[in-house]
């Protein structure tokens, strides 16, 4: 125990209480974490996932325009934004997740209505369509030319560096792809898919650049087991909305805008699809695990 007994001493105890408490409460930022400013409208706000999708504008250094659910950290921020807000904030990034606080919302901007044309997620069992792709090499590609192997399918945008969202697709997709080459039959039996939403910018030369890199064989990756595709607005959307990727209308543009959310989807040899994973937190084993079952099956 401190014992104080000086009027002087009373006074500098309390100046540092003055000075440290508030630095002590603030949550402290990782050294790895990087900060971007962020711009945007607000498309829907998902209270329980604790997301706000945001079509945000391009962040300088960082990524391009797009559409997307932004996880909301801060209970205030969450409650108070709606569709149809303007906003400004932060999009924060550590190593394996990003989130946005939010600095400012203007309200009153017209809603953001969503197309009715949404068929909803497939559910397991359903054949999966002879969708028609263009891929790395310029050459066109259909699903049914994948029958008689599992075929693991996801979505992705070269473009989007987020560490939680296509980047960690990608990264899964590597991993399955190697595992895959240290068990021939398995390696033999299964096919890798991604599925680029930007075809204007996801052209063939840049999917072979960001296939290839992905799999660290670069001039030498041949992409018989993991291919990149991509195809015009209409098909990439077909195949996007049959496994449950949203789109909304922009009121502004009067375009159709995908909302870049995430679907793994496993299809099996007969072309039926048997699970389709959600989100980002399936892991490669589990994957790995579904492929070999299938591969295996009789």
């Amino acid at each position: 125990m401190i014992k104080v007994s000086s009027p002087l001493a009373i006074l500098f105890l309390l100046f540092l209480l003055i000075v440290l408490i508030p630095s002590a409460c603030r949550p402290r930022r990782a050294a790895n974490e990087k900060r971007y400013p962020l711009k945007g409208k607000v498309v829907a706000v998902d209270k329980t996932d604790r997301t706000a999708t945001i079509a945000h504008e391009d962040i300088p250094g960082y990524m391009p325009a797009m559409t997307m659910p932004f996880k909301i950290k801060n209970d205030a921020d969450l409650e108070m934004v709606k569709p149809g807000d303007q906003v400004t904030g932060t999009l924060v990034i550590d190593d394996l997740s990003s989130w946005v606080e939010i600095a400012a919302i203007i309200e009153g901007g017209p809603p953001v209505s969503e197309t009715v044309d949404v068929p909803g997620e497939p559910k397991p069992g359903i054949e999966v369509p002879d969708f028609g792709l263009v891929n790395q090499d310029g050459k066109r590609i259909h699903l049914a030319q994948y029958r008689g192997k599992t075929l693991l399918l996801t979505f992705v945008y070269t473009r989007c560096p987020q560490p939680d969202q296509c980047t960690l697709m990608s990264n899964n997709f590597a991993v399955i792809d190697r595992e895959s080459q240290k068990q021939p039959e398995l390696y033999q039996k299964t096919h890798l898919l991604s599925i680029s939403f930007d075809p204007d910018y996801d052209t063939p030369k840049v999917l072979r650049s960001y296939g290839a890199s992905h799999t660290e064989r670069y001039s030498e990756e041949s992409f018989q087991h993991w291919e990149f595709a991509t195809g015009s607005s209409d098909e990439v959307k077909g195949v996007a909305q049959f496994f449950g990727m949203r789109y909304y209308h922009d009121t502004e543009s009067g375009q159709d805008q995908v909302i870049h959310s995430l679907r793994t989807a496993v299809i099996n040899p007969e072309g039926k699809l048997v699970k389709l994973y959600r989100g980002n937190e399936w892991k490669p084993e589990e994957v790995i695990a579904d492929l070999k079952s299938l591969s295996t099956a009789k």
